[in-house]
């Protein structure tokens, strides 16, 4: 029986397509549009394995219906970035949130469904508004977003609700199991250029932008255990379990201070770039926001993470290695 994975072309999706099919499993790899995932084609497959890339989009309900038909395993990584959205209810929201109806809606009308892993975000932990040091943890929730506010934050707290609300009025004997992952900001190799953009927009700063950094500070983890744990919450973890995801913290300097003794080949930036003049620069970074800013700059929260690894049986990738793989892959 075939594990579906929607969101197949992303990021996270296609490197849980790559270690499902390394590990000799079926695969029904959900995408939009099947041209942005010629790339899995490529990827090795074991001996059982098999891959099928079928078109679907979350908003088209008979779509998702056929794709899930006869799937009793779920890993529902599709989602919609933040980054350069012009609409964000159009654009961020309501994928997040009717693309899941859409899903539960179908997973109902099959009724074979018996394990669900979905792809959140500490995105739905971290509330908007909170002090300097805080930290989170699967206890919180990011209840107090709004389009206009927290966007992003009301799209993966909303699609998570959603997914949680349909699970729990299911009867026991067809209740299926459901964990969702809620990784930090992803970093790691990437199998598509289109990979570049999102959570990876950081580390391109330092490969091919100027010369200085923003007093941002970044929580991050490595995409390969993201998708790990996907893979393993399948059958490992607690049944209605939220696991954060997450592996360092660290200033943007420090990381281009670490790149710097990774690979002294090169230069980096780790020169802080003044408040002020971050502001400036805003004005006229196509990806950058004066409110981005103010709810960034200077700032540094954390993550309890508790014992996700041993729960979900995986390492964490040393973070030296997640940042040298990273920058390697983009370089290419």
């Amino acid at each position: 029986m075939a594990v579906l994975v929607t969101g197949a072309a992303g990021f996270v999706g296609s490197h849980v397509v790559a270690q499902l099919l390394q590990s000799g499993r079926q695969v029904r790899a959900t995408v939009r549009n099947p041209k942005n995932a010629a790339f899995l084609n490529s990827l090795p497959i074991a001996e059982g394995g098999s891959l099928q890339i079928v078109a679907m989009d979350l908003l088209d309900y008979a779509s998702v219906r056929s794709a899930v038909s006869d799937c009793k395993d779920v890993i529902h990584c599709a989602a919609s970035l933040y980054v350069g959205a012009k609409n964000p209810q159009q654009d961020v929201v309501d994928p997040s949130i009717e693309g899941t109806t859409n899903l539960v809606k179908a997973l109902q009308q099959a009724g074979v469904v018996e394990r669900i892993v979905h792809t959140s975000s500490v995105a739905a932990i971290r509330r908007t508004s909170h002090e300097n040091g805080a930290i989170f943890s699967t206890e919180d929730w990011c209840d107090d977003a709004t389009v206009k506010s927290n966007p992003y934050g009301l799209a993966k707290a909303g699609a998570e609700k959603v997914m949680r609300q349909w699970v729990e009025s299911q009867v026991a004997e067809s209740k299926p199991r459901l964990i969702t992952i809620h990784p930090s900001v992803i970093f790691g190799p990437i199998l598509s250029p289109r990979h570049k953009e999102g959570s990876m927009s950081y580390l391109k700063h330092f490969n091919s932008g100027p010369p200085f950094v923003l007093k941002m500070h970044i929580n991050f983890v490595d995409v390969r255990d993201v998708a790990k744990a996907h893979i393993n919450a399948l059958s490992n973890g607690r049944d209605g379990a939220r696991y954060l995801l997450h592996n360092r913290g660290m200033w943007m300097y420090e990381i281009g201070t670490e790149l710097k003794r990774i690979k002294p080949e090169r230069k980096w930036a780790t020169r802080k770039l003044p408040s002020f003049l971050a502001y400036l620069f805003a004005i006229v970074h196509p990806k950058l926001s004066i409110k981005q800013l103010r709810g960034n700059i200077g700032v540094k929260i954390g993550y309890d993470v508790e014992d996700v690894a041993q729960e979900l049986d995986f390492v964490f990738t040393d973070y030296q290695q997640t940042l040298a793989d990273s920058i390697d892959s983009i370089s290419q």
